[in-house]
């Protein structure tokens, strides 16, 4: 299942059970994307995680 980054425009292929929220690297950029949607496929830019400083 093709999707185009975000970013650069790349092609990537993702597996056919891919799921809502699943973190895929682009091959071309190295950009972590997010699925948003399956249906069309869509994706986004993660989110960039937070520290957690045990607060």
């Amino acid at each position: 299942m093709p999707a185009d980054c975000i970013e650069c425009g790349a092609e990537i292929s993702l597996h056919h059970e891919v799921e809502t929220g699943e973190i895929v690297d682009c091959g071309t950029c190295g950009a972590e994307l997010e699925v948003i949607g399956v249906d069309p496929i869509l994706v986004d830019t993660a989110p960039e995680l937070e520290e957690d400083w045990g607060e």
